[in-house]
């Protein structure tokens, strides 16, 4: 029996045509089904099957999927635009697969944009790619027999996380491997920028899609013993005398036209207490260092020059929260960014006293560099709930802003010395042990402009930051695990 069932979702005759005929070369296709919408006939070329199911990524279609591949391998493409397979690509991944005996196998693949042929290398799957939205690439190659019995553990009715959960099924008994090779080319339509794409899953349109993906990520952790329980350490705000009640800390390198804005931002707040403003200046060369020099005559700017000339963001934040005027609680402010209006670190303190937290998050606006508003607009995180938020934190790809700790926490945790996920790292350790207390109403203006670290990434950037990420989740899956083992204490 030639060891190959192919499936793939119903697209335009030309294209359809196309597709299979990709497949059919290969010699080694036994049944191609196409994915049709219920109660529809549409023209299917002869000798091709038809499988009627709901939604491409529900539940029931990955069941039928499972039920219907009776070869040793079964491969599913996700996406309805014309894809290219290259020479003895689907011989390699069969190749791979015996090799390795790997339940599910992805492989870089190029990608045409705009009449233009790009290489979409993609990352490693790790015990921490817990995201929903890991870039496999869309086509996606099963060992049959751990497709079958992944989804029959399957037990939830999931319209849009079906895939998603047989992914997270799948990881926990089997290995899914990544193929460090260009095999197939596939055209793309969401030619947006990574900036754009980020907030996707803040998108209140998308808010029953990540309802669903936060149900199957939370069965996943109780099945692998890494969920929390919603107990949590009580935070003793009389531990230490500080002579400062909130220090605003801003890292800055080379953000002239910005970081005075920010500056300003700190210290037009009115509050019933003393605050600072620590900046952390990396040695920029590009007048930032002149333009905070401006401020020299306001005490409570203090300006801090690292003598290290090998830090990044997250050891600027230690250098302002271990510096011995840093406040109570340290407030983070973006050097490219702006407070809302003068009230927004009296709105944080209270909140942390209030609600007795270790960490605080609040709500931002997405706009430009000319202050308007860009979509998705308010980012306000309203995926956190006090009960599954710590959880649902692990799937997700940050925690939001602006963030403010408590210093004696976040000073006997530290960040780590990187300039990307340094925020995400600290806030899924604290919340492992402490409260994360939220305010949904925007506090914060988040620019959006060519000079942001994260607006336009080149493919193999995303890669790092996104393979980063993803160790921190694995950092942390462990750990949890770990810290249930031990009676969460």
């Amino acid at each position: 029996m030639k060891p190959l069932t192919i499936f793939l979702p119903l697209s335009a005759p030309e294209i359809l045509e196309k597709n299979l005929n990709e497949f059919n070369s290969s010699g080694l296709i036994n049944k191609i089904f196409v994915l049709v919408p219920r109660n529809s006939s549409p023209p299917i070329p002869e000798g091709i099957h038809t499988l009627e199911i709901d939604t491409l990524y529900s539940s029931d279609t990955v069941r039928k999927i499972a039920t219907h591949a009776v070869t040793a391998y079964a491969l599913l493409y996700i996406k309805e635009q014309p894809l290219s397979i290259g020479p003895s690509s689907l011989h390699r991944m069969i190749q791979v697969a015996e090799n390795t005996k790997s339940a599910m196998i992805y492989s870089d693949y190029y990608s045409v944009k705009d009449n233009q042929t790009y290489p979409s290398p993609v990352i490693d799957y790790q015990q921490g790619s817990l995201r929903d939205d890991f870039n496999f690439g869309p086509l996606l190659f099963y060992d049959t027999s751990a497709l079958r019995e992944s989804a029959s553990a399957m037990q939830k009715d999931y319209i849009y996380a079906g895939i998603y959960d047989l992914r997270l099924k799948l990881s926990q008994k089997y290995q899914i491997f990544h193929l460090p090779e260009f095999l197939y080319t596939e055209t793309e339509t969401d030619t947006r920028k990574s900036g754009e794409k980020q907030f996707d899953y803040v998108n209140p349109r998308n808010r029953e899609v990540q309802i669903e993906m936060e149900k199957a990520c939370t069965d996943f952790l109780k099945e692998t013993g890494a969920w929390l329980e919603p107990h949590f350490r009580d935070v003793n705000f009389n531990e230490m005398d500080f002579n400062t009640e909130v220090s605003v800390i801003i890292p800055v390198k080379n953000r002239v036209n910005t970081i005075s804005d920010a500056i300003r931002s700190v210290l037009s707040q009115n509050t019933s207490f003393t605050f600072n403003l620590i900046i952390a200046d990396n040695h920029s060369n590009d007048g930032t260092t002149e333009e905070i020099r401006k401020f020299s005559n306001d005490k409570r700017v203090v300006h801090i020059i690292p003598t290290r000339t090998d830090l990044g963001i997250g050891g600027c934040w230690n250098e302002a929260i271990l510096n011995e005027t840093c406040g109570k609680f340290a407030v983070q402010l973006d050097s490219d960014d702006l407070y809302i209006d003068e009230n927004v670190l009296e709105r944080i303190a209270a909140a942390l006293y209030e609600q007795k937290c270790a960490m605080i998050v609040g709500t931002y606006r997405m706009v430009n560099f000319n202050l308007e508003e860009l979509p998705p607009g308010i980012i306000d995180h309203r995926e956190w709930t006090p009960d599954n938020g710590r959880n649902n934190a692990l799937r997700i790809n940050g925690l939001g802003a602006p963030r403010a700790f408590y210093t004696p926490v976040i000073r006997s945790i530290r960040f780590p010395n990187v300039s990307y996920g340094e925020d995400y790292a600290v806030g899924l350790n604290i919340s492992r042990f402490y409260r994360i207390g939220r305010i949904y109403d925007p506090l914060y203006l988040c620019r959006r402009w060519e000079g942001n670290s994260d607006a336009a990434l080149d493919i193999q950037k995303l890669n790092t930051y996104n393979f980063y990420k993803d160790k921190i989740r694995t950092i942390e899956y462990y750990a949890r695990q770990n810290y249930i083992k031990n009676g969460q204490t």
